[in-house]
């Protein structure tokens, strides 16, 4: 068996050395030491980790989306900017795509945030560049499906 390394503080590991204190984890669950696991912060810890993956394709959707509709709505920047808006898309998909393969299950919340992504996106485009309210529609121009779809570019 390994030895988990410990500190004798009023600290915990865990708030004294994270890395650590997942190595000790690790240890113990390995070796079926079940009463020795911290199970309150490994419980939080799990919970973060999906929080993170939510947030993560949230995150990503929203700048496809962004790059989306500057291509399909911002002609005055779009002769100089349309290589890498391309770029931006292939990859931001590429993430998403590779995150529903590894976490199907995050799928659905795709489904249920789509329109909010949508909102943000349209709404920081517009913030960022000091464009035109009316730039963009008030509805998705496209589907959730178009824009995970690797063949969808609007021209």
């Amino acid at each position: 068996m390994q030895n988990p390394i410990t500190f004798n503080t009023n600290k915990t590991l865990y708030e004294q050395d994270f890395y650590q204190w997942i190595q000790n984890t690790a240890i113990f669950l390995k070796e079926k030491q079940f009463d020795q696991v911290d199970w309150e912060n490994v419980i939080e810890e799990i919970e973060s980790m999906g929080r993170s993956e939510k947030k993560e394709v949230q995150s990503r959707l929203i700048i496809l989306i962004e790059h989306l509709l500057k291509l399909q709505y911002w002609e005055a920047e779009k002769a100089y900017n349309e290589r890498g808006w391309r770029i931006t898309v292939i990859e931001q998909r590429r993430q998403i795509i590779s995150n529903l393969k590894d976490s199907p299950s995050l799928k659905p919340i795709l489904d249920k945030i789509f329109l909010e992504c949508y909102q943000d996106a349209k709404n920081d485009t517009i913030k960022k560049y000091k464009l035109s309210s009316n730039l963009f529609p008030t509805e998705p121009p496209f589907t959730l499906e178009d824009v995970l779809n690797p063949d969808y570019l609007p021209e």
